[in-house]
Order: structure tokens, then C-alpha cells, then sequence
């Protein structure tokens, strides 16, 4: 810890410890928050920092342990307290009402009013307004929260934040949804607010963006914090060999196989939108036996509506889809499974997990039908035995597989998803973003078992938005834009800047055939 510059400090965690019927999620944990810088913190998924952060938002109270602000000890007993200290906190998961507008979602609890005549939405709106165009956010304060992109209501949740006048800001993987150019607006934001003098605490996965804005990191592991320094002393290794314990597992080794033959393929999909147009536009992609097809785009490109359309989720898209040669006839998404196909969704929240069901019943839901005895009772051994195999082969941390999915870490529930899709047996995967919001560590467990699934012959056809990758992991490169292919390239013959400029400029190519 010396040789740290002490700088200006708001907000101290001293000795904190929290644990959870039996669970120590925090133990003995130092922090000190600086105004007018960003204090990054990072670690893996369960390391300790959604408790550390709910703990500062006054959404937990620790076990033990003090908060210091401004040199005076506090009590956060609640939300509602920190919001008085000036602590506002802008979530992972986006908490706005999609059927209220912009404007009413940044004065929620707090309205604007006339006297006895009620809210005053025009005020409401020109003082939005103001608060979004600082954001240079490009949105208009009366629109339906519902009809923004997930970009733009990420901002929405940062004016929020803001018009509450906040000291210090937490902000929690604010990026993992925004494109390039909005992660730019949001960074020009992170720079206006530190020069207000507001203290802002930064969680994130991504090492490069947090070397980018970082003044002060605080590395968590297992609930103790294992290193702490100013960012211009460090580099990745640093953080990553704090975060792990040793330097990262290099993900982008090859498992030397051949692709066999191709396996699946799509011709002229098109999905079209109801404001004119088409989400996905005519796109014809094949994936051989044993091949790992990366899909990458920018928000909005159709990837995951391409991967919808794929698993039967839309009932008017056109095109034909084939597996080993085969047309699939059937449009229903159980049909599609039975077919050989399966989807890790992008959401693995809301459509990957049943939040009330336990790891087990998670893993089994999909399959249930393998284990069948007689036609009518569920050999329960046999599922048991699956269940048993699926954690050991993804190693999934995982106590007991009867506690709730709920009870993981983000990384950890992305394995379940990906362990009830390969309990299906398929032919071809396909998976929608699968590091997105997961760790150093579970993102290197997940790229080698992509790999060790390519090998054993699954066809893999996955998307993200990740430059680095998309580069590390793919055979070949896809490239969508505006819901069309614009270039498919040999992941040898591949540069960063030419998948770039392919995903920008996609709306004036012609169309590409895979």
C-alpha cells in the first residue's frame, strides 16, 4: 500500500466484513475512495465487489467493520441513505420502468410539481433535457424509456444518477452493453464528472478500458483485497496476477484439428422489422464439423436476432436451415433442439436460468427426456450421474448442485448455461456473447471448453462485440452490420483494423455469401 498518493479521500471502508448465513463474502476489507478520480475495482465473479458496492449504496449492511465520510463515521442503513449522502449507484442489470418516458424515469420518487396541480411534465422534460444533452447522450427526454437501445438507457440510468447531484458515482460494468462510440460519450461523461469533482468507482471486466480511465485500482479476491495501486504504475499482468494468482491462462492456443465437413448452414435469412426494413438481411453462413465461426458486430448488427431466427424464435422470418444436409422443417424451438441445435443466450439472467430453481434442475430442464424410464418416470440416477458429470466436466463451482442457480457467481451460472445446452447432445452450438459480464478466470474456463467442444466435432457459431476475442478464438470471421454479412475471413488472413472498417460501413456493401 505505499507509496500510494492518499490524494483526496471522500469515502473509507475500514475493516469491513460481510457474511452471509455462513458465507464470508467480504472479510476484513480496506477501501478508500478518492473525489475526483475513478477508483477502479476489479476481481473475479464472487470476488466480493457487488457486496462491497451494495454495501456503499446502502443496499447491505456489513457484519462488522466502519464507514467513514468526509473524516465523520456514517451509517448507510439504507438506499435512501446513501442517495442523502450523495452516493448513487448505476447497476449492471438497468433498473428503468420501460413504460414510463425518459423524463419521468430521471425524476422517479422525486417529481417535479405544481402545487396542487400535479406533476409538472414540461419542466420535468426541459430539465431532463439539460441533464442529457451534458451527457451529449442524443436523446430526447420525452421518448418511451422501452424504445431506447440498451446504449442509451445505460445513459438514462447515468442522468439519473447525476441530476441526484451525487458525490460519488458507482458505476457496474457500465460498458458491457455499449458500442464503441458510446462507450466514447460515456468516457467523455466519466471525464466531465471527475473534473466536478465526483468520486467514481469503477467495475469492470474489460482490463484495457480500465487502464484507459483508471487513477486508483483495488484488486478483490475470495473477499480479501490482494493488491492496490495507482494505474499508472501497473499493467494488465499486474491486475490480472492480483485477480488470479498467476499471470492469465492464454485462451488463444489452438487445439490443432481440422475442420471436417460442413455441418450447418443458413441461406437468404431474413427477418424483417416492423418500422421497414430487415433486422437480418438475407445472410447465408455455413460452419464445418469441429469449426469455431465468430460472429462480430457492433450493437444493433442482428446477431442475436440471426441466432433467434436459427432456433425458431420468430415465426416470420424467410430462408432455409440446414443441418448435414438436411432442411429443418419444423419452427418451434423444442423441435429445432431435437434437431441437433442449441443457443447459449446472450441474457443469461432472463432466458438462460430458472432464477427459482436449483443448479441441478437448471443443468437437467433442457434434457429430461434422455433420462426416461418406461416412458413416464425420470430415472433419477441417471440424471443425477449427467448432472455430476456436466459440473466436473465445466468445472463448475459448485457446493451442491440442490442450492439455488441464484447462489453463483455471474461466470460460474454462465457454465450452467452452457452445461444444460450440451446436455441436449447437440450438433451445433450456438452461443450469443458468452463472456459478457464473466471474469478473467471463468472467460478462459469458457473459451477452452469452446475449444475442447470443436475438437470433439460440434460445429460452434458464436457472436461478440469483442475485438480481442474474436481475433483469440475463431477459424474463421463473420462480420454483420445492419442485419447483413458484410466479409467472411480466414482468421489467418484477419486484421483488427479490417474487422473494424467491415463492421462500420456494412449498410453501403453488397451482400456476402459464406
Amino acid at each position: 500500500m505505499s507509496g500510494i498518493d492518499d490524494g483526496d479521500v471522500i469515502l473509507e471502508l475500514k475493516d469491513i466484513t460481510k457474511a452471509y448465513s455462513g458465507i464470508v463474502a467480504l472479510k476484513r476489507a480496506d477501501l478508500k475512495l478518492r473525489r475526483g478520480a475513478v477508483n477502479v475495482l476489479v476481481g473475479e465473479n464472487g470476488a466480493g465487489k457487488s457486496t462491497m458496492m451494495r454495501i456503499i449504496a446502502g443496499v447491505e449492511r456489513p457484519t462488522l467493520g466502519e464507514i467513514w465520510m468526509d473524516g465523520v463515521r456514517i451509517h448507510l442503513n439504507s438506499p435512501a441513505d446513501a442517495v442523502r449522502h450523495g452516493i448513487g449507484i448505476v447497476f449492471q442489470e438497468l433498473n428503468l420502468f420501460g413504460n414510463l418516458s425518459v423524463a419521468e424515469n430521471i425524476f422517479a420518487t422525486r417529481e417535479i410539481t405544481r402545487g396542487i396541480r400535479g406533476i409538472d411534465h414540461k419542466a420535468q422534460v426541459e430539465k431532463a433535457n439539460e441533464f442529457l444533452n451534458r451527457l451529449e447522450a442524443g436523446i430526447s427526454a420525452d421518448t418511451l424509456a422501452e424504445d431506447l437501445p440498451i446504449g442509451q438507457q445505460q445513459l438514462v440510468e447515468i442522468a439519473r444518477a447525476v441530476s441526484l447531484d451525487t458525490r460519488i458515482l458507482i458505476m457496474d460494468e457500465p460498458t458491457s452493453a455499449l458500442s464503441a462510440a458510446e462507450v466514447d460519450v460515456l468516457f467523455r461523461v466519466i471525464a466531465d464528472l471527475k473534473a466536478r469533482g465526483v468520486a467514481i468507482v469503477y467495475i469492470s471486466h474489460r482490463l484495457e478500458e480500465l487502464m484507459r480511465i483508471g487513477d486508483y485500482i483495488t484488486v478483490l479476491k475470495d473477499g480479501q483485497i490482494t493488491g492496490h495501486a495507482m494505474v499508472k504504475d501497473i499493467d494488465t499482468r499486474w491486475i490480472v496476477r492480483s485477480m488470479i494468482g498467476s499471470d492469465a491462462k492464454d485462451f488463444a492456443k489452438q487445439v490443432d484439428h481440422e475442420p471436417g465437413a460442413e455441418l450447418f448452414r443458413t441461406e437468404d435469412i431474413c427477418l424483417p422489422r416492423a418500422q421497414g426494413g430487415y433486422a437480418v438481411d438475407h445472410v447465408s453462413i455455413g460452419v464445418r464439423k469441429g469449426e469455431i465461426l465468430g460472429i462480430y458486430g457492433l450493437m444493433g448488427a442482428g446477431r442475436s436476432e440471426l441466432f433467434e431466427c436459427i432456433m425458431g424464435r420468430h415465426e416470420h422470418y424467410t430462408g432455409k436451415i440446414f443441418v448435414e444436409g438436411e432442411e429443418l422443417k419444423g419452427r418451434d424451438t423444442t423441435r429445432r433442439i431435437r434437431e441437433g441445435l442449441a443457443l447459449i443466450p446472450e441474457d443469461r439472467q432472463r432466458e438462460g436460468l430458472v432464477q427459482s430453481m436449483s443448479i441441478a434442475d437448471n443443468l437437467s430442464m433442457a434434457s429430461l427426456g434422455q433420462f426416461l424410464k418406461g416412458g413416464f418416470h425420470i430415472d433419477l440416477k441417471l440424471e443425477k450421474k449427467a448432472i455430476l458429470e456436466a459440473i466436473r466436466s465445466l468445472s463448475i463451482k459448485a457446493k451442491n448442485p440442490e442450492f439455488d442457480v441464484t447462489s453463483m457467481s455471474g461466470g460460474n451460472q454462465q457454465k450452467v448455461v452452457i452445461g444444460k445446452a450440451l446436455m441436449t447432445g447437440p450438433k451445433v452450438l450456438l452461443m450469443d456473447e458468452p463472456s459478457r459480464g464473466i471474469d478473467v478466470g471463468a472467460k478462459a474456463d469458457v473459451f477452452r471448453t469452446m475449444r475442447r467442444l470443436a475438437g470433439e466435432g460440434l460445429a460452434i457459431l458464436f457472436s461478440t462485440s469483442d475485438l480481442e476475442e474474436v481475433m483469440a478464438l475463431s477459424d474463421r470471421i463473420a462480420v454483420m452490420s445492419n442485419g447483413r454479412l458484410v466479409t467472411v475471413v480466414d482468421r489467418k488472413d484477419a486484421t483488427e483494423e479490417m474487422i473494424v472498417s467491415a463492421s462500420a460501413e456494412g449498410h453501403k456493401t453488397k451482400r456476402m455469401h459464406a
